[in-house]
């Protein structure tokens, strides 16, 4: 069985960047929890609107427009501190029951993969920054398809790869719409909920629900 994985959100702490950066900007200190939920919202949001208009540009090119806009919407001009944002998120940490639970589960012997917006040079210096990208045995990005989650194009990715029915395939993310999305698909899902978010109002929610990947795997295991 497939263990699929989103990775920002999921794997990697998406709030690191903003966090890290107040090391050498220390006028982020009253600001950084906001500026990172909007720059995520953004990024989020750019990424929806590119697949609806058809205009797909990468996501680091969206990660990058998302930032600049966010920037302007709290009067910062600092080339310097757009910089070193952009450098961090290049290199965000795992959350720390990442690497672990990703040894744990290789060494059961699942097929182990992530499923993600991130085009393909963006994930694999993050996820070889953050340790994990050995543990991973495949690492499929939307870049291919040139259109972004939750179309249902970008989770047939899974079923292509590994000739397997939707059902047939656990996908983990801490996004609720890309659990919607898989679900809608067929995928067996868990929302890994960091955040403990209520749940939007979309169709087919989650099977499982946990705060972590720890308790995802130890659910799973129960479930045995």
């Amino acid at each position: 069985m497939p263990l699929v994985f989103d990775v920002y959100g999921t794997l990697l702490d998406v709030d690191a960047a903003a966090r890290q950066a107040l090391k050498t900007h220390p006028q982020l200190e009253a600001i950084w929890p906001q500026l990172s939920a909007r720059w995520r919202e953004r990024q989020l949001s750019y990424s929806w609107l590119r697949s609806l208009m058809q205009d797909y540009k990468p996501f680091w090119q969206i990660t990058c427009d998302a930032l600049d806009v966010t920037l302007e919407e709290f009067d910062i001009n600092d080339d310097a501190m757009r910089q070193t944002l952009l450098d961090l998120y290049l290199h965000l940490s795992s959350f720390d029951e990442v690497p672990d639970v990703l040894a744990r589960l290789k060494s059961e012997g699942h097929p182990l993969a992530v499923l993600s917006n991130g085009d393909p040079q963006m994930l694999n210096t993050a996820l070889q920054s953050a340790g994990i990208k050995g543990l991973l045995d495949g690492i499929l990005s939307v870049d291919s398809l040139q259109c972004y989650k939750p179309d249902p194009k970008v989770y047939s990715m899974v079923t292509d790869q590994y000739d397997c029915q939707p059902q047939d395939v656990l996908f983990f993310s801490s996004n609720n719409w890309d659990i919607a999305g898989a679900r809608q698909f067929g995928f067996r899902t868990i929302w890994v909920n960091r955040g403990q978010k209520i749940w939007d109002k979309l169709s087919s929610p989650p099977q499982q629900e946990v705060t972590n990947l720890t308790a995802a795997v130890d659910a799973l295991n129960t479930a045995r």
